[in-house]
């Protein structure tokens, strides 16, 4: 008994260890980004409790700013749900993407599910646990230690909420940086431009016509289309690149 609970604390501090360096340069943006979001909920007049208690069980990003307009404004849940699904409605994409990485990861899966957030689905989804540390539980630490980073900076908000300025300038450009540097290491990993050029082109295409607070959804969409199109492309291409010369 005693040489199963060491073993099962090894996998899980091994884990823990190894997802640890990836998550740190989304806690970098989500410390300062929450906590924007605790500072918010404080100036409408909500103890710290209430960005607290959202970030542990929203944890949405865009839609939990939206919240304390919904929060102070009449009870209308339709409303809310129509919000929720066309801010959040992005995450169907990464969910789909996410399917084959997820598979027989057991109960651990329903908390990786609901924390998926688009700085997790990046690096759970490009990242590679060292080669004895168990997948599914690096994977978990990576969307735990994420959750827990933008708990934190919004719990730590909403208690000094009256000490911080409103609006820091800078750091939300950390999660765009966060988002360059996957997309080198993904390029270099895969070594393919195709899907680099579909992704530019589809988001500049659907900005041009949807707009800058629109253009999300159809650009996905775009996206979806032009690489179901060019799989077989891309497949017989990765096939022969990955052949013995």
């Amino acid at each position: 008994m005693k040489n199963t609970k060491k073993a099962n604390k090894s996998v899980h501090l091994s884990a823990l260890k190894a997802a640890f360096p990836h998550t740190v340069p989304i806690m970098a943006g989500f410390l300062f980004l929450g906590a924007s979001y605790g500072v918010l909920m404080a100036s409408e007049g909500f103890s710290f409790l209430y960005p607290m208690a959202t970030s542990i069980l929203v944890f949405a990003g865009s839609m939990e700013f939206a919240l304390a307009g919904l929060l102070l404004g009449g009870f209308d849940p339709l409303s809310a749900l129509i919000l929720t699904l066309m801010i959040n409605s992005r995450h169907i994409f990464y969910g789909i993407s996410m399917i084959d990485k997820y598979k027989g990861m057991g109960l651990k899966k329903i908390y990786m599910i609901f924390s998926l957030c688009d700085e997790t689905f990046s690096v759970a989804y490009t990242a590679e646990p060292p080669p004895t540390v168990d997948r599914g539980w690096f994977t978990f630490y990576i969307s735990l230690l994420d959750h827990s980073y933008w708990v934190i900076g919004a719990t730590l908000g909403g208690i000094f909420g009256s000490l911080i300025p409103l609006g820091i300038v800078g750091f939300d450009f950390a999660m765009t940086a966060l988002f360059v540097v996957i997309l080198l290491e993904q390029l270099m990993k895969e070594g393919n431009l195709l899907f680099v050029i579909i992704g530019g082109l589809s988001s500049v295409l659907a900005l041009l016509v949807f707009g800058q607070d629109s253009f999300i959804i159809p650009a996905m969409l775009l996206m979806l289309l032009a690489i179901v199109l060019t799989r077989s492309v891309v497949d017989k291409d990765k096939s022969q690149r990955e052949e013995p010369s």
